[in-house]
């Protein structure tokens, strides 16, 4: 079958099965469950279209020794080979390299032949794992606000910027049904306990490409999500990447760490108001500082780091067009 037969094939099997999707998803009581419930059709339809195993060599690169590793074409990952190596690596490992230049989710199954090198955080060019952990707190941030937030509030995720380190800050933009929220010290304290607790859990963030046309679906409820979609799509062949921790998903091209248990230190210190939205809303601009697990610093040398995320991020602004470096889409 050519390459091009197989696409049709895959691309077909997905809008049938998305009418199935939506039949067994009426069942769900609300958003998140029928978001949730699609992912796992999803994810388990993506396993078992897998077919026939294939094997595929591995190059590691690095301590204790380099080896060649037999894996499973579309189903073993990066986490799988560093169990291979000791338990260390798998503690350590928060992002991989693919072929020296792909930066690559730990539990993202691998899809050829290639090298692989795990990152921790002490690696010598810590660039592309500290930017994975930056775009993570970004995340795991519109996870937290969901849970802290009354529904009251109507609180509506827009998105996070892609990280940038000189910024200062991670942040997320959110739309809540007032124009006036200026949230408390203690108010900003239950956001961060919120992803403290999520640390502490060590929960697996899961990664999934799916169809433009499920992605719709999943986010039919959200005004700003469906926005986004066809800009996104229209990048990435119609395909939209997708990241979930505990019941929270959200759009992402990634990469993005292995666990939530890579955050450590963390403060959500300010949210800035950027502009009204309507006649009773406004988006707002939530920001913070972390560091990753096992780093620590002085009270006085973290306390300047919390100084310089309340300054406003200059990222992207909501309103602007939601479009992403074409050359960053390998991740």
């Amino acid at each position: 079958m050519s390459a091009a037969s197989k696409i049709h094939k895959a691309t077909w099997c997905a809008f049938r099965n998305l009418e199935q999707y939506r039949t067994k998803a009426k069942f769900s009581s609300s958003a998140i469950g029928t978001r949730n419930e699609l992912f796992n059709q999803e994810q388990r339809r993506q396993q078992d279209a897998v077919g026939r195993i294939e094997k595929i060599e591995i190059r590691y690169l690095g301590l204790p020794e380099d080896v060649t590793l037999l894996m499973n074409k579309h189903i073993s990952t990066p986490y799988n080979c560093a169990q291979h190596l000791s338990e260390g690596h798998c503690k350590r490992s928060a992002l991989a390299l693919i072929d020296g230049t792909i930066p690559w989710d730990m539990h993202r199954p691998l899809q050829e032949s290639c090298t692989l090198q795990l990152l921790p955080f002490n690696v010598s060019e810590p660039h592309v794992v500290n930017k994975a952990f930056w775009r993570t707190c970004s995340f795991l941030l519109g996870a937290a606000l969901h849970k802290s937030f009354k529904s009251e509030a109507n609180l509506q995720l827009h998105s996070f910027p892609g990280p940038n380190i000189k910024s200062g800050s991670f942040v997320h933009d959110i739309v809540l049904s007032s124009q006036r929220w200026q949230p408390s010290k203690s108010e900003l304290r239950a956001i961060s306990a919120e992803m403290v607790k999520m640390s502490a859990q060590d929960i697996l963030i899961e990664r999934l490409d799916v169809q433009q046309e499920l992605a719709y679906e999943m986010f039919k409820d959200s005004r700003y999500k469906s926005e986004q979609l066809p800009s996104i799509g229209k990048q990435n062949q119609g395909r939209v990447t997708l990241y979930r921790v505990g019941e929270h998903i959200d759009i992402s091209r990634g990469p993005m760490v292995a666990s939530t248990r890579f955050l450590g230190k963390c403060t959500i210190g300010v949210s800035h108001k950027l502009a009204n939205e309507g006649s009773s809303g406004a988006f707002y601009r939530i920001q913070g500082i972390a560091l990753p697990s096992g780093y620590m610093l002085n009270h006085f040398a973290f306390g300047l780091l919390e100084q310089r995320a309340q300054k406003l991020n200059s990222a992207r602004l909501p309103h602007e067009p939601f479009e992403e470096p074409q050359q960053m889409q390998i991740s």
